[in-house]
């Protein structure tokens, strides 16, 4: 019988889950990059934002309406009882909420805005391609549009702002790699097709970060808006400190 290998522990958050909105309704919470949004079952531990924000808070029906991915930092959204979650759940089956991400990427394009309507499915296993959950601008994909404007450029790189109109499987990664703007520290859609296979075999090492340039994919949740009881809803959440400090370390 073959021996039985493990993958070594991811990163430990440096950060804690604040919260930035308290709404008798609902909480809008910075999540940290690293932590789930909530509990799943995995061969290591990783903290989530709801099991913390229900010990911290002492309400046990928070509940999340939408999910940031685990290296996603930014705007969550939390219901405080069911009636709001079931509001919450209307609101987005009817695209009534926006979500505005900031991304840093490799590449200066020379455009200042765009959009991108492009249709995304699975690549498929095979060819260069070894990851099965990768995504792609494919004929037969699903309708996907995003639009993106340019917040600044510098040493070759570019702070950008997103707002996908559609909510598909990375989006967002995907239409930016499709532009050939690779998002800094993407294991799937970077500049390095292997990384996320040496990620899924060794975990998160020092060797990798410095392969990716940060131990995660650098994808913020800057603004969530949506109406709510008769009023326009729109909050914001300041990049998160180790995208500024990455931003601002390449110099002017």
């Amino acid at each position: 019988m073959g021996a039985v290998t493990t993958r070594a522990p991811l990163l430990p958050p440096t950060e804690k889950p604040r919260i930035i909105v308290e709404h008798p309704d609902f909480y809008v919470v910075h999540k940290p990059a690293l932590w789930l949004t909530h509990p799943v079952r995995a061969r290591v531990d990783v903290p989530d934002l709801l099991t913390f924000m229900q010990a911290e808070t002492g309400e046990t029906d928070l509940a999340p309406p939408h999910r940031l991915d685990r290296e996603t930092s930014g705007a969550q959204l939390l219901t405080r009882d069911s009636d709001a979650a079931r509001t919450f759940f209307t609101l987005f089956k009817t695209h009534l909420v926006g979500k505005t991400y900031l991304a840093i990427v490799h590449g200066e394009p020379e455009w200042d805005r765009r959009t991108l309507d492009a249709p995304l499915g699975d690549l498929g296993l095979g060819g260069a391609n070894k990851i099965q959950i990768r995504q792609a601008v494919v004929p037969d994909g699903k309708p996907a549009v995003t639009d993106f404007r340019v917040v600044g450029r510098r040493a070759g790189h570019a702070l950008i702002e997103c707002y996908p109109r559609s909510g598909r499987l990375h989006q967002i990664r995907a239409h930016l790699a499709h532009l050939g703007l690779p998002m800094v520290g993407d294991k799937i859609y970077g500049r390095d097709p292997q990384v996320f296979l040496d990620f899924m075999e060794q975990g998160q090492t020092p060797e990798l970060t410095a392969r990716l340039g940060l131990p995660r994919q650098a994808l913020h949740a800057a603004r969530i808006a949506f109406p709510w009881a008769g009023a326009q809803m729109a909050v914001e959440v300041p990049l998160a400190p180790d995208l500024v400090a990455y931003w601002e370390g390449l110099g002017g």
